[in-house]
């Protein structure tokens, strides 16, 4: 069975929502202080004299006080950070796309302070590519040089092709956004769904114009590919019960990172990760566009109330379906 059955009684009552109901807002006359730190440019030339000032003036980044193993690290990783200068010579494109990012938290945040932003190299250090602690914001910029650099041939392919410079402040979006929104994992799939569709929703306002596959961490293809199949996939978890299942396996084959959606057909290997994240945020996109709600009360609100008052009704998209 290659195809998902679609009974023709819900083909008749659909309607589009899409990204159309994204909305920017007017941030030009908001202030903020950006501040870039170059640590990578100051610790990849130090010397065995010039370290220890170095040391003093970031401890926090010197756990071990032994410069023997601080000139080690800077020996073996030099190929990291030559090849981070070429893609990050000025910084200035990221300071930019950072500085409209600030503008929008402190938007819809009045009360964010904008952190000292530290680049450093963290020898692909994946699960940290972006670390915000208030005051300051840590960015590898290791993990940002190209999806084709040869340094991560060892990753999976869903991972490395988020390794690359546009990527970078959509992740310094979700470090931020973790701080206003900190869920945990319900039992039912649908709120779990829906819990991952606020998440998307908050980059949604913090980065109006930067693209859903983005957002999304997928291809251009794999963005065609959830887009022409919503209906489908939305048809396959309620003729399946999902939506109300408490099986804990839902969350692996819909939800977490992975190299594809696990339907259980032959198609599957065809179709991108994530797919029960990617129809909770169209379900929360349609809530927002049939409710009068700020992104605080968005946040604030249960699963359950979002998805009976969104009117959600997915997209029906022609002949591209590949289900």
């Amino acid at each position: 069975m290659n195809r998902l059955y679609i009974p023709i009684f819900i083909l008749l009552a659909l309607v589009s929502c899409n990204s159309s109901t994204k909305k920017d807002v007017d941030v030009s006359n908001i202030k903020v202080n950006l501040v870039v730190d170059r640590f990578e440019q100051q610790f990849y030339t130090a010397t065995k004299e010039t370290l220890p000032k170095l040391e003093r003036k970031y401890p926090y980044l010197f756990p071990e006080k032994n410069d023997s193993i601080w000139l080690k690290k800077i020996n073996i990783e030099q190929e990291l950070y030559q090849k981070s200068q070429k893609i990050f010579s000025d910084f200035n494109e990221g300071k930019a796309q950072i500085r409209n990012l600030f503008k929008h938290v402190k938007y819809y945040y009045p009360n964010f302070k904008s952190p000292k932003i530290i680049t450093l190299i963290t020898n692909l250090d994946y699960e940290s590519k972006v670390i915000y602690a208030d005051s300051l914001l840590f960015i590898s910029l290791d993990m940002y040089l190209g999806t084709k650099d040869k340094v991560y041939n060892d990753f999976p392919e869903y991972l490395k092709q988020n390794y690359n410079k546009k990527q970078l402040v959509v992740d310094v979006a979700k470090a931020i956004a973790n701080k206003y929104y900190r869920p945990k994992h319900n039992r039912l799939f649908l709120n779990n769904c829906i819990i991952e569709g606020k998440k998307k929703y908050i980059l949604d306002a913090f980065l109006p114009m930067v693209s859903d596959e983005r957002k999304m961490g997928y291809t251009k293809d794999q963005l065609e590919w959830a887009e022409a199949n919503e209906l489908p996939i939305w048809t396959y978890f309620m003729e399946k019960d999902l939506l109300f299942s408490s099986n804990s396996t839902l969350y692996k084959r819909f939800i977490a990172d992975a190299p594809f959606s696990k339907f259980y057909l032959n198609i599957d290997s065809q179709s991108p990760g994530r797919l029960g994240t990617w129809i909770g945020w169209q379900i929360v996109r349609s809530y927002m566009k049939n409710n009068d709600v700020t992104l605080q009360q968005l946040l604030q609100t249960k699963a359950e109330e979002i998805f009976k008052k969104s009117k959600y009704k997915p997209h029906k998209n022609g002949n591209k379906s590949y289900l």
